[in-house]
C-alpha cells in the first residue's frame, strides 16, 4: 500500500471512528444508552481498521522498507490519536450518563411527593 493511500485510509477509518464516539455523547445526553453502546462499538471497529492500516506501516518498517515521511502520514496520525482520545473519553462520559440517570430519575421521583 503507497504512503498516500495509508494516510488517507487512516484518515477515513480515525474520522469515522471520531464521528461514532461523538454520537455516542448525543445519545447518552438524551438517554439512549442502548445506541451510545452501539456507537462506542462503531467506533471501535472503526479504530481496529486503522490500526490495521498502521501495522502495514509498522510491518514494511521492519522489513526494511520504511514508507515515505510525509507531512499528510503525520496528519494522519494525529488523527489517529485524536480519534483514540475522543473514543476513551465518549465512553466515560456514556459511563456518567448512565450512572447519573438513576440518580436524576430518583430526585425526580422525590420532588413529587
Amino acid at each position: 500500500m503507497e504512503s498516500l493511500e495509508v494516510s488517507f485510509q487512516l484518515i477515513l477509518h480515525s474520522g469515522n471512528a471520531r464521528s461514532h464516539a461523538m454520537e455516542a455523547i448525543t445519545f447518552a445526553k438524551k438517554r439512549n444508552f442502548t445506541e451510545a453502546h452501539k456507537s462506542l462499538e462503531e467506533s471501535g471497529k472503526e479504530l481496529t481498521e486503522a490500526h490495521n492500516v498502521q501495522t502495514t506501516l509498522l510491518q514494511a518498517e521492519a522489513s526494511g522498507a520504511p514508507p515515505n515521511l510525509s507531512i499528510l502520514l503525520v496528519h494522519a496520525q494525529d488523527h489517529l490519536m485524536n480519534s483514540i482520545t475522543v473514543k476513551d473519553l465518549a465512553g466515560e462520559m456514556v459511563e456518567l450518563y448512565s450512572t447519573i440517570e438513576p440518580l436524576r430519575k430518583e430526585d425526580l421521583n422525590s420532588d413529587g411527593n
